[in-house]
């Protein structure tokens, strides 16, 4: 039995670091670029006016939809700005050098106009699920707008998202940082079972929230994504003031290295593109598919409106956040040490730069990151259900999916990591094809909207 897991484990891993190489570079990063230059950059020189949209100037009551623009965002970064960001960024580092985060920087400024594309498309081709709800997703923008003879490839979708959705790799470091930062350092700690017992509690704390449904979810993580960017901005922003000369030097190592890999095994530039552009994917799955899902749901009669505002969602998330994690880890060298991998990198920064009390600083915005994370997440595998089987039957998903978080407890990182980036590419090839084939209606509807948003100045 052990032999068969083993074999399972190498295949993930072999398929995952496949298909991660150039196939998913060319759809990635070149599709992202392609929508840059199709778009003739309009995403970014309307950066102000989509945080205007945000902060709801343009709302009517009467729009369709489930949440505003500010719950369907927050929503979305609930999924995205969480253990990608603080564990994500560590592995980063680790397996690809500083240059990775460069690479982490250009696939999401290319992210941003990734989102743009998806998520007007998922208003713009909303469909009906078997209750006659409105909902949105690569799914129905596949069948809504590519036609029925296209169904597979949403079916596909469906599928992968079922799995790449699962909350195993959020559970398993967030079961890693309370044993480094509570149970091992108090001496609390029984090894496998305080796995166990982590995960048992941790399926406990997310059902009481996504039974709930979307709407539970989406109010709850609007109230704790600002709390826990706020405290993390914090903490990582005293870290770099005390070591403020060091920046510098370390936004140096980051470029230099993003172009000689002298921090990989033969000094692969390739392997540090692939690298920054899995974990950047990882953290604001731009492309991805599972933002379009919930922010198809957002109030709103525009889909410009929140193409717009889905955009802001690497900024945020990778730009901002990631960045601020990478800076911590360069500039207490922890990503150097040996033995250590995943979250505990983060941590060991956090106690080095913060004596006493950095790794229960991060505890704390770590355990907000996640853990809404794990509320976000059930969204959307439940969604990739629904649209296959029917919305009453999906329900189901939830009880699947919080039994996983156990199995993330326990389970090995290598696995996890590799499983789940597996399944992340297989969602990005119907979410990108189906963007790259509906281009031209985003940019159809992207100058029909901005026309009448200049009319509409010109007549107040």
């Amino acid at each position: 039995m052990e032999k068969l897991f083993q074999a399972i484990q190498d295949a993930v891993v072999w398929y995952a670091n496949w298909i991660w190489g150039t196939p998913l570079l060319i759809l990635l990063m070149g599709g992202g670029l392609y929508f840059v230059i199709y778009s003739r950059f309009i995403p970014y020189r309307y950066l102000v006016h989509s945080i205007n949209v945000l902060r709801g100037k343009y709302d009517t009551p009467d729009e369709k939809g489930e949440i505003n623009h500010y719950e369907a965002l927050s929503t979305a970064l609930a999924s995205t700005v969480g253990m990608g960001n603080v564990s994500g960024v560590a592995v980063a580092l680790t397996m690809g050098g500083p240059g990775a985060i460069f690479w982490m920087w250009v696939s999401a400024a290319v992210g941003m106009v990734t989102k743009y594309f998806t998520i007007t498309l998922a208003v713009m081709f909303r469909g009906k699920d078997d209750e006659g709800n409105t909902q949105g997703g690569p799914m129905y923008v596949i069948e809504e707008g590519m036609g029925k003879k296209w169904k597979p490839l949403a079916v596909f979708f469906s599928l992968t998202v079922m799995v790449g959705a699962l909350p195993i790799f959020q559970a398993n470091q967030l079961t890693r940082v309370i044993r480094d930062v509570v149970l091992i350092p108090n001496g609390w700690d029984n090894g496998a079972t305080s796995n166990w017992i982590i995960g048992i509690s941790l399926m406990v704390i997310v059902s009481t929230v996504i039974f709930g449904g979307i709407k539970r979810i989406a109010t709850v993580a609007g109230k704790l994504v600002p709390i826990m960017v706020v405290v993390y901005f914090i903490s990582v922003l005293y870290i770099l003031i005390v070591n403020i000369n060091a920046i510098p030097e370390s936004f140096m190592l980051i470029i230099n290295d993003a172009f000689t890999g002298n921090a990989v095994l033969g000094g692969a530039v390739g392997s540090v593109i692939i690298i920054g552009a899995k974990r950047a994917a990882f953290s604001n799955e731009a492309g991805i598919g599972t933002a379009p899902m919930v922010q198809g749901q957002a109030k709103t009669n525009e889909p410009i409106r929140e193409g717009l505002v889905g955009m802001l969602g690497p900024a945020i998330d990778t730009l901002l956040v990631c960045t601020l994690t990478a800076l911590a880890i360069l500039l207490t060298g922890t990503w150097t040490e040996a033995g250590i991998d995943g979250v505990t990198v983060t941590v060991h920064a956090f106690n080095k730069a913060i004596p006493n009390y950095g790794g229960y600083v991060l505890f704390i915005a770590v355990l907000i990151f996640a853990v809404t994370s794990l509320f976000s997440y059930s969204y959307y595998g439940e969604k990739g259900l629904s649209y296959l089987i029917g919305r009453k039957k999906a329900r189901q998903y939830r009880v699947v999916y919080v039994l996983t978080i156990v199995l993330g407890a326990v389970a090995s990182l290598t696995f996890i990591i590799s499983l789940i980036d597996a399944f992340y590419a297989m969602m990005a090839i119907p979410t990108m094809i189906s963007a790259l084939y509906l281009s031209p209606k985003v940019m159809e509807e992207t100058k029909r909207y901005f026309a009448k948003l200049k009319e509409s100045k010109h007549t107040t």
